[in-house]
């Protein structure tokens, strides 16, 4: 079941949304060669902190989890796609990062994602990030009132297929509101014109997940949460949450640009 959020309502997520674009504005800022992914785990668990929220990814367990995800944040590092688990390791140049974190702020929920490279960069791997951040706006461009889940999900599929790169099935985006995920679902790739029509006052989280091989395939690792490239190659995911407005969609995660 959709629910349509109120424009108060809407505005309480944005200020969720917002601590959100904080925690990974710090991160970001704080990512460097010889950082650890736990170090970020801790940047990002005391924005929220300071700003009175609590993270919904801590202690979260899906049907498909064997053990509660343990952080604040989820850190997926080269051929992690998503669902990376912070731990000991420490930040190498050149490294891809991708960052997801959550934030739950007076009963509403936020959640966005972002993709840098830590040190020197490969080329191939900024073509990647940006492809990924074009995908994203693609999506959010599409999500207004009278178009279709299936216009988002197109949207965002053709922008990654023309730059040749892969698209993980079975992920993707999904609405938000008094919980981190609810329906509908929204898929990385679709037809035009079909799926559920968009409304004022839907909020979804529309998050392209972009694999530089061109390959689909992917694997769970061991630690039963990350996601990784079958062939070993990069990922990138970049996501905000937006709301369906009669003035045209609405970014609640927005955050620095550095």
């Amino acid at each position: 079941m959709v629910e349509l959020k109120t424009d108060l309502s809407i505005d309480a997520m944005h200020a969720a949304g917002q601590v959100v674009g904080q925690a990974l504005t710090a991160v970001r800022q704080a990512a460097g060669v010889g950082v650890s992914l736990l170090e970020l785990d801790e940047v990002a668990r005391e924005v929220l902190r300071e700003a009175g929220a609590s993270s919904p990814f801590l202690g979260y367990r899906p049907s498909f989890a064997t053990t509660p995800f343990p952080a604040v944040i989820c850190a997926s590092v080269n051929d992690a796609i998503v669902h990376g688990i912070p731990d000991r390791y420490r930040l190498r140049d050149g490294d891809l990062l991708s960052v997801d974190c959550g934030a739950v702020l007076d009963g509403w929920a936020g959640d966005s994602a972002v993709s840098f490279v830590v040190g020197r960069p490969r080329p191939a791997d900024l073509r990647l990030i940006e492809t990924a951040e074009r995908a994203l706006a693609a999506g959010i461009a599409a999500a207004v009132v009278g178009n279709r889940i299936g216009d988002i999900a197109h949207a965002v599929g053709r922008v990654c297929r023309t730059a040749g790169y892969g698209i993980p099935s079975g992920f993707g985006g999904h609405g938000v509101g008094r919980h981190m995920h609810e329906d509908p679902e929204v898929p990385n790739e679709g037809r035009p014109g079909r799926g559920l029509p968009l409304r004022h006052g839907m909020v979804l989280a529309i998050e392209p997940m972009l694999i530089a091989s061109g390959a689909d395939g992917y694997y769970e690792a061991p630690d039963g949460w990350t996601l990784r490239t079958s062939d070993g190659s990069r990922a990138a995911h970049a996501e905000h949450t937006v709301a369906i407005m009669e003035a045209g969609p609405r970014i609640l995660t927005a955050r620095e640009t550095l």
